[in-house]
């Protein structure tokens, strides 16, 4: 039985990294990103030997940890010492948010685009955090949020080789935040489809709340004359409608063409709006 072996009982929502070759540093510090050595901070407050850290670290440059498998509330990998064939199991330990939490901070970031946007661009800005806890979630760990497990001879928590491990973590991190996201417990593309059915129904609350005008109606009325006011309205005569000539749409349903006309039509009739008084062409 080789050591990949024990990981067949992995949850389908696990994902596999390949292993970090040796001899290569990934950041400024350690990690390149800010949520990425907030990740290691963490890591450095639990620990109880600063010699285990530095031997961690020195494991990790070294590409002594193997491929690192990502779970819901759990990472682990093989860690050697040196010989490959001999590795330990080693795993890192972060608690799965709870269902109530979820909702919470689902809720928040599909309120905000620019959330969404980021984290598709895997990016964590600091205001998504602070989101999160607004809603009472803590997406980061902090001081005795992490615990470490290996079944080497050391006692110390970490030990060497769960501390290299989580110090190869935050280079996951730094490239993925949806790596963190899926050690809380959803993986990525749960986490995208539900976020869309937010939006949507969203919108269609918003569209329930707000009555407008039905496009075809638009269409129809006709040009209706500013009441009296305090005197000409300048407008540059400029011809809105070439403007509107590549108006596109990613994924129609919608005639692109159509809509660029009603476009250009209610931008001359904007103009025509502005440009009387009383009812006269200025």
């Amino acid at each position: 039985m080789s050591y990949y072996d024990d990981f067949e009982d992995e949850p389908v929502r696990a994902e596999t990294f390949p292993a970090f070759p040796p001899g290569k540093r990934y950041g400024k510090k350690f990690a390149d990103t800010w949520w990425g050595n907030a990740w290691i901070e963490a890591v450095e407050y639990t620990a109880l030997d600063p010699e285990q850290l530095k031997k961690g670290r020195k494991y990790a440059f070294a590409g002594q940890v193997g491929a690192i498998t990502v779970s819901p509330g759990r990472i682990s990998a093989p860690v050697h010492d040196g010989d490959p064939d001999q590795p330990y199991r080693t795993e890192v330990h972060l608690a799965e948010l709870t269902g109530a939490g979820w909702e919470r901070f689902l809720d928040r970031v599909a309120g905000r685009a620019g959330h969404i946007a980021a984290l598709l661009d895997r990016d964590m800005p600091p205001d998504l955090v602070d989101t999160a806890e607004d809603a009472g979630v803590r997406l980061l760990p902090s001081f005795g949020d992490l615990e470490t497990e290996c079944d080497c001879p050391d006692w110390d928590s970490p030990c060497k080789h769960a501390a290299a491990l989580a110090y190869q973590v935050s280079w996951l991190l730094d490239r993925d935040p949806f790596v963190l996201l899926l050690m809380r417990g959803r993986a990525e593309d749960e986490l995208t489809e539900e976020l869309h059915r937010r939006n949507a129904r969203q919108g269609a609350d918003d569209g329930e709340a707000t009555s407008g005008t039905p496009a075809t109606e638009a269409w129809a009325a006709p040009v209706v004359p500013l009441p009296d006011g305090p005197g000409p309205v300048l407008v540059p005569p400029l011809d809105l409608a070439p403007l509107l000539v590549d108006v596109e749409v990613e994924e129609p349903p919608v005639d692109t063409a159509a809509l660029a006309e009603l476009a250009a039509d209610a931008a001359t009739r904007a103009r025509a709006l502005l440009s009387t008084v009383d009812g006269t062409m200025v």
